[in-house]
């Protein structure tokens, strides 16, 4: 994997990012830049150790906790979500298994259209104070219906991860944060890592804004705590704590991480593959993982070649993206 600090810094200037880019390799930390503001009507500013909104990177994490059942042996991969949900499943073909939705092939629609998608939009059908559990969401997977064959497509899939987190709240009788917590966060040693309100940010994190100029906050359009799909907060040294984690083995074993870390479903459209979780790209040998969502857009890519993590953090919709595409010669959106 190749970057160029020089020009994350040149594109970080010229778009106003605010943000915060790193380069870890291994122990040492070799480049490192934070600009703009956490919180703008306070002018509080950004600096390396702020935590920020990651959207669906959070997905890697509801993956994990999931893989973690599995080697404990309390789920199939391939069990069938509507047995295990009963009652509670949402209109799907019998068909889908727990490793349809950790690709995104479970082959239903989603409650989310991203296609017709806007960071500005007010998205959610319910109040976002009540959306405190995977199994709130279920109500917006009500009108869900099976467009297709399940393991026939790759298809995004927002509501596949709430299913995966309700799984997650009725195997382990906890909510789907502290599933996550006592089987991903803890044993990785993410201290920096966790689920806070948005109507409550502890100081050191950053607010999201929904666009480069203005003070309009993300808060009314996201749910209030992370969803299983998304929404979890970290800072740069602990995504990078994070890869090392997986890596070593220390939140499920490399036999698990290699499932998946490896090509599940080629992705054209994006210029990636997709393993379980995770996306990889086989041009740079590299795995990653992006989030995008109002106030939040940010990316974290790691080399297990040479143990380099680069990270792009934003607290704007679209803040990263010029970044991540200087830094990684990727495609800038």
């Amino acid at each position: 994997m190749t970057w160029t600090h020089a020009a994350a810094v040149e594109a970080a200037a010229a778009r106003g990012f605010s943000g915060v880019v790193t380069v870890d390799v291994g122990e040492e930390r070799v480049f490192e830049l934070a600009a703009g503001l956490a919180h703008r009507a306070h002018a509080i500013p950004v600096t390396a150790s702020t935590s920020f909104g990651l959207a669906s990177v959070g997905k890697a994490f509801t993956a994990l906790a999931v893989m973690r059942l599995v080697e404990d042996g309390a789920l199939d991969r391939h069990a069938s979500v509507g047995d295990l949900l009963n009652t509670d499943a949402p209109p799907i073909a019998p068909e889908v298994t727990v490793d349809h939705l950790l690709t995104h092939t479970g082959g239903f629609t989603d409650y989310l259209d991203e296609s017709h998608w806007s960071p500005e939009d007010h998205v959610l059908t319910v109040p976002p104070h009540t959306l405190t559990t995977a199994g709130a969401f279920l109500p917006l997977l009500a009108g869900t219906t099976q467009a297709r064959p399940p393991g026939t497509a790759f298809a995004y899939s927002n509501a596949g991860y709430v299913l995966l987190g309700v799984i997650l709240e009725r195997l382990t009788r906890s909510t789907h944060h502290q599933a996550v917590r006592d089987l991903v966060l803890d044993p990785a040693g993410l201290r920096e890592t966790g689920f806070p309100r948005l109507d409550s940010l502890p100081a050191g994190a950053a607010t999201g804004y929904l666009r480069e100029d203005g003070d309009w906050v993300n808060t009314l359009h996201l749910p209030v705590l992370a969803a299983p799909d998304g929404g979890v907060f970290s800072t740069a040294a602990d995504l990078h704590r994070f890869w090392r984690a997986l890596l070593d083995g220390r939140i499920v074993a490399r036999e698990t991480v290699d499932a998946m870390t490896s090509l599940a479903w080629d992705v054209p459209d994006e210029g990636l593959a997709y393993g379980r979780g995770f996306w990889l790209d086989p041009r740079r040998g590299t795995v990653l993982l992006e989030g995008h969502d109002a106030g939040v857009s940010c990316r974290t890519t790691h080399d297990r070649a040479t143990g380099t993590t680069v990270t792009v953090l934003s607290n704007t919709s679209e803040g990263a993206w010029p970044v991540v595409a200087a830094t990684l010669g990727a495609p800038d959106g």
